[in-house]
């Protein structure tokens, strides 16, 4: 394979013949008389085509095999799924998707992966035991991978289109796994759970209760992201899972909630509301004031083992 560059091909004449012509992963394209609109447009056309493909070679839909399919999708998925500059938890999911799809059929033409092929996939997740919603989720998975492909022109349009008549898993009507539906946990286990913890953490608790937010979102809460200036508070969530979508998420924050909240407030305005740091603390005096063991025995606060190294470590780092 000819090796890719990241400059753009340029508009050139090719003095034999007097043509425009541009070279594209080492194929020649003529392009028409050398400075001619009809040329320049006809450059324009391959070049943007070459640039969405990502700066791919065309090929031949019909001779790509199932492993290029997935090479090509690959270099789009690792642009694609990143959130602040990391990659989300949909690369890895997809990785482990895509190495079935790629051991069976890897070396087979792309053009003939359909319905049967995709139903073997899947067969081989239920005896593995996956649960019946994860696999239909995979599936689809598998489907988009190819419907990506058809939407560059890489394979034929009708490989995604035949991959999805296949039904998903119904409830009752397959061998796949079952899950129990996860319930939330009643409210005498959560209120018995918040005496046994710091008072960092039961305070985050407590503001789920009362917010509805998710374990993250309270960790992201800052200073800045808390509009006060209305009766009810508004926390606008960044960063949550249906961004992409363009969807707005605001947390509501009521009179009990700023209770909780406000002497977190009391901090930079940049700075997160709850820090593991000061539940760390707040467990280890704690545990000092309820120790029985004498102060000339034993640990002392900051003169423990660990302790130790964990303030070693960092020094170490910065050498």
């Amino acid at each position: 394979m000819p090796k890719l560059t990241s400059a753009v091909p340029k508009y050139r004449k090719h003095r034999a013949s007097g043509q425009a012509v541009v070279t594209i992963n080492g194929r020649d394209h003529y392009l028409g008389p050398h400075r001619s609109k009809a040329s320049i447009a006809e450059y324009d056309r391959i070049i943007g085509e070459y640039l969405v493909r990502g700066r791919l070679p065309q090929v031949d839909t019909h001779a790509i095999t199932v492993t290029e399919v997935i090479a090509r999708f690959w270099q789009h998925a690792r642009k694609h799924y990143v959130k602040d500059g990391k990659p989300t938890q949909e690369q890895t999911i997809l990785k482990s998707v895509l190495r079935p799809l790629r051991r069976l059929y890897g070396d087979k033409p792309a053009t003939d992966f359909g319905p049967l092929a995709l139903e073997v996939i899947r067969d081989q997740w239920i005896k593995a035991g996956h649960s019946r919603g994860t696999i239909n989720r995979n599936v689809r998975r598998i489907v988009r991978v190819f419907r990506w492909a058809a939407s560059k022109e890489i394979i034929d349009a009708s490989v995604p289109t035949k991959l999805a008549t296949l039904e998903g898993l119904q409830r009752g009507r397959t061998e796949a796994a079952e899950p129990e539906p996860i319930q939330p946990v009643d409210l005498e286990t959560v209120e018995a759970t918040i005496h046994h913890l710091c008072d960092v953490v039961a305070d985050m608790v407590r503001l789920q209760l009362l917010t509805g937010m998710r374990p993250a979102e309270v960790c992201s809460v800052r200073p800045a992201d808390v509009d006060r200036s209305g009766d009810v508070w508004e926390f606008r969530v960044k960063g949550h899972k249906t961004e992409h979508h363009e969807r707005v998420r605001t947390v509501y924050i009521s009179s009990a909630a700023q209770r909780v909240l406000r002497p977190y407030l009391l901090r930079g305005a940049n700075q997160h509301c709850f820090s593991p740091a000061e539940a760390y603390r707040q467990q280890r005096d704690a545990r000092h004031a309820a120790r029985t063991t004498l102060l000339s025995c034993g640990n002392r606060p900051g003169k423990s083992l660990a302790e130790r190294l964990r303030r070693k470590l960092p020094q170490q780092a910065s050498r």
